[in-house]
């Protein structure tokens, strides 16, 4: 199987100010480092930060939305987070216990929206970001790149925004 043509992506760091966030929370700057790293919780605020920041874009009307995020060209974007357990592109109803990865849900994901911002949890607090766009995913995904329920290992997805996209 020939090699997937090389990427690029739009990409950035969103700067996190800990001391000033753990006074402002009244907690100690490692319960701040905790919670900034845990992608259940930190996705209101991170949500926030790439719409404005990053694609100048309004958040979904509303948590059950296929998408995060509506860009000003009326574009869907999901916003997803690269943890230690890694990162998947699925629909989120096909992750977690008893749940099921269905291709064609996956595949309708990918025609409803433009692409993803995804975020790298673990450099907080300098959360490194990438905008990518759905035909991206569609040639990892063909060249046999995100697993076969479209969730990579933390490693594997650094390496494939990083370019260095090799087969396992």
């Amino acid at each position: 199987m020939s090699e997937p043509p090389p990427q690029s992506f739009r990409t950035g760091i969103l700067l996190w100010n800990v001391e000033s966030m753990a006074s402002a929370l009244g907690l100690q700057p490692n319960d701040v480092r905790e919670y900034f790293t845990d992608g259940r919780r930190v996705s209101f605020i991170l949500e926030r930060r790439l719409a404005r920041e990053v694609l100048q874009a309004t958040l979904a009307p509303s948590e059950g939305a296929g998408y995060d995020l509506i860009d000003p060209d009326g574009h869907k974007w999901e916003v997803r987070s690269i943890s230690k357990g890694g990162i998947y592109f699925c629909p989120s109803y096909m992750v977690g216990s008893g749940r099921v990865f269905e291709k064609s849900g996956f595949l309708e994901k990918l025609r409803e929206i433009k692409g993803y911002v995804v975020s790298d949890l673990e450099s907080f607090p300098e959360t490194r970001y990438w905008v990518i766009h759905t035909e991206q995913v569609l040639v990892w995904g063909d060249a046999g790149m995100l697993g076969k329920n479209s969730h990579i290992s933390r490693a594997k997805a650094l390496q494939l925004v990083s370019g260095d996209g090799q087969r396992d």
